[in-house]
């Protein structure tokens, strides 16, 4: 089974696949982790699509995407798993990573940022406070049966 994780920075996608991770016995990628599968990006990419592809229906992975560009690396059939957050809850989680501290144009940044998963395909929608890891979990089993 492969689950795709994403949204917004600091809305909480590393906190569940971390705790998917524990209960499904699952392998987590994030980012660009996929660039220490090949030498070169573009033979990691296609190396990682065909991972991705082949555990559809075989061992389980989370992928936790933070980049509207990495989308397209779900394979069909993957379970897609929106994280979502207030902009409050995403600035003041953001300057705690900043040391306390939000400069003006990061805070920029977020605001622009801000919304750009919502509208994007998801089998289920995390709210951050709002949705327990074990609703969650039984979701995704909901959907895999």
């Amino acid at each position: 089974m492969v689950i795709g994780i994403f949204g917004e920075s600091c809305t909480g996608k590393s906190t569940l696949a971390d705790k998917l991770k524990e209960s499904m016995n699952a392998q987590v990628y994030t980012g660009r982790d996929y660039l220490r599968l090949e030498k070169n990006e573009a033979a990691a990419k296609q190396s990682f699509q065909t991972k991705l592809r082949e555990a559809i229906n075989g061992e389980n992975i989370i992928y936790v995407i933070s980049e509207k560009e990495h989308l397209p690396l779900l394979p069909d059939g993957s379970i897609r798993v929106l994280v979502t957050a207030d902009l409050e809850v995403i600035k003041t989680r953001f300057a705690g990573r900043m040391r306390g501290n939000l400069p003006a144009p990061v805070a920029a940044m977020l605001e622009r940022k801000h919304g750009c998963f919502d509208m994007e395909p998801h089998d289920i929608h995390v709210i951050s406070g709002h949705t327990s890891v074990d609703d969650v979990c039984r979701k995704i089993a909901d959907i895999s049966i």
